[in-house]
């Protein structure tokens, strides 16, 4: 159930016993909840007149029954008509994915979701200067630090913001791994010459921004280590932005040539830190709401406080707290997220990261599949919709490019695994089977 249906059902509880059976079924039954923004219940009402008559006679009383839920919800908004992307697009939140066309990028991050604090707030000043003024400001911008703390999150965001206010500007983001292999497959090819050469070059010379992740993998790997020196060369030279990410500063990167090493340097090298707990829960909430959830800052400091110096361990935390919250249709309290905590942890051990292969491995498991047929060739019905699902549930339960996801399921293209979250999404909604299977999967790996 959708946290806004959730809060309304509570809220309807009150509603029948604080105003009378006439206003109750003439009005109240026949408002629609749509969705939730900020801590403000979103109600679709049939007509201006309708609403009218609600605002005058209702308002007040809806609103100290959301109140007394103890959800988190304070007021309400009237709209007339019953269509969410109306609604929204009425209201100017316009999702990134209207502008967003080939590229491998996740709408969700963008720098509005991106949470700035002492630990990041160099970052952000800098991949903002950077998106205001590609090419002129800082060139390249070297970002580095560990695993899970922001580093994809702040570069989809730069190409987010370039594609919104640059459109005409050519982005590619993409990581070293696919860089790597997309080398590797015209060298293996005898292609490196031909004209299927000269397409590598020019899908990552002929661009305006060029945004690679995980630049320590290439480390040992000479040939791209070169092929890479000259891209960037090619690029830097007609004063096109580079932005670069690995998880440790150019020196430290093992076998990686000089040369390539003092051009990282040669820009802005900006620094990713463990977020503090003021952060930590700043992100926690943040997240919550962009998933239509209230979070209060006890439950907040209570993840922050459990969790390890990273995002992608706090997400992983709240996910299950939603999760149990979604499953047993119950606000977010700290006693819920206590048990969805505890559940997940065994033997007071803290929670393993969720990763695809748990996923991967989930749907195997309850589709009596092997690995391989979930990630192979194969295209009949028994086989497609697991992995379609597979698809899916990486989406919706882990912070990773299109890409990554596409990768861990043999090597199939973003737009296929755009095709499988949309599918199943939809068929969530009027299938009542798919609709129980995805939540038992979801189940299964959150209780691993």
């Amino acid at each position: 159930m959708e946290s806004y249906k959730l809060y309304w059902d509570m809220a309807l509880k009150e509603l029948q016993v604080s105003v009378s059976p006439i206003s109750y079924n003439t009005y109240i039954v026949n408002l629609k909840p749509i969705d939730v923004i900020g801590t403000k219940l979103i109600l679709a009402t049939e007509s201006e007149t309708f609403a009218s008559e609600v605002a005058t006679r209702l308002h007040d009383k809806i609103r100290a029954a959301l109140k007394r839920t103890n959800t988190g919800l304070t007021d309400i908004e009237l709209y007339v008509g019953d269509n969410k992307e109306d609604y929204l697009k009425r209201k100017g939140y316009t999702s990134p994915s209207d502008v967003i066309e080939s590229t491998p990028i996740n709408p969700k991050y963008t720098f509005d979701t991106f949470v700035v604090g002492p630990s990041n707030r160099y970052l952000y000043a800098a991949s903002k200067a950077v998106a205001d003024n590609p090419g002129n400001s800082y060139n390249p911008l070297f970002i580095y630090g560990g695993a899970g703390l922001g580093k994809t999150h702040i570069m989809h965001a730069i190409a987010n913001y370039i594609k919104v206010h640059n459109p005409t500007l050519n982005v590619l983001y993409a990581t070293c791994e696919k860089f790597a292999s997309d080398l590797i497959s015209n060298l293996r090819q005898g292609k490196a010459y031909s004209q299927e050469g000269m397409d590598f070059k020019n899908k990552y010379r002929n661009v305006d921004v060029l945004i690679i992740d995980d630049v320590q993998f290439l480390a040992k790997k000479q040939s791209t280590q070169e092929e890479f020196f000259h891209t960037f060369n090619e690029l830097y030279g007609q004063n096109k932005q580079i932005v670069l990410s690995a998880d440790c500063h150019p020196k430290e990167i093992e076998l990686l040539s000089d040369r390539l090493k003092t051009r990282f340097e040669g820009g802005l090298m900006a620094q990713v830190l463990p977020p503090d707990i003021e952060t930590k829960i700043a992100i926690l909430q943040k997240k919550a709401e962009m998933r239509k959830y209230i979070l209060s800052l006890d439950v907040a400091l209570y993840l922050a406080e459990m969790s390890d110096n990273d995002v992608r361990s706090l997400e992983g935390m709240l996910n299950k707290v939603l999760f149990a919250s979604m499953l047993h249709e119950k606000p977010i309290t700290i006693e819920l997220a206590k048990d969805a905590i505890s559940e997940s942890v065994g033997g007071g051990e803290r929670e393993e990261i969720l990763t695809t292969d748990h996923i991967v491995e989930a749907v195997c498991s309850f589709y009596k599949l092997q690995r391989s047929d979930l990630t192979g060739k194969k295209r009949n019905k028994e086989i497609v919709e697991p992995r379609q699902i597979c698809a899916y549930l990486m989406t919706e339960m882990l912070s990773i490019p299109l890409v990554t996801i596409g990768q861990a399921l043999g090597g199939r293209d973003y737009t296929t695994i755009i095709h499988a979250r949309d599918k199943i999404a939809e068929l969530i909604k009027e299938n009542q089977r798919i609709q129980t299977e995805v939540k038992d999967i979801k189940n299964l790996i959150l209780k691993k």
